[in-house]
């Protein structure tokens, strides 16, 4: 068995076998590497491996797609691409929920805005211009 630490999920660490994609045991083990595809297509899964670079497979030809080589030589990797065969600690940025720090304060709106003229007075009849319509 082989240890894998997930840094920014509280570093948690779990035991996997060796050989393991580095995707799956974090789904199946709640490590909480960002992914969309699962299938090297999105790049949603870049991760930072900060130890244990050595224990990884080879880069794949998907990882280059998303990755420089200046990241690739940092240690970044595609998770759903990457087999661990040791152990690894890993980390990750955090995607940005939509909206969040780009969110701006609004006014609301002024009484004048929201105001209700007190000449009309509701009424349950038809306005002479629907009338006409549906004639």
């Amino acid at each position: 068995m082989i240890t894998i630490t997930f840094i920014t999920n509280g570093n948690k660490v779990v035991s996997a076998e060796e050989n393991s994609n580095l995707l799956r045991v974090s789904l199946r083990q709640q490590g909480g590497i960002p992914f969309k595809c699962g299938g090297g297509i999105c790049g949603t899964c870049r991760c930072l491996i900060e130890a244990g670079i050595e224990n990884t497979d080879k880069v794949k030809n998907k990882e280059r797609k998303h990755l420089s080589e200046a990241d690739l030589a940092a240690g970044y990797r595609m998770a759903c691409q990457t087999f661990v065969t040791g152990d690894v600690s890993v980390s990750w940025k955090v995607p940005e929920k939509p909206g969040a720090s780009r969110a701006t304060a609004v006014a609301p709106p002024s009484p004048s805005e929201n105001a209700v003229d007190p000449s009309v007075e509701p009424t349950d009849e038809p306005s002479p211009e629907a009338a006409t319509a549906s004639s």
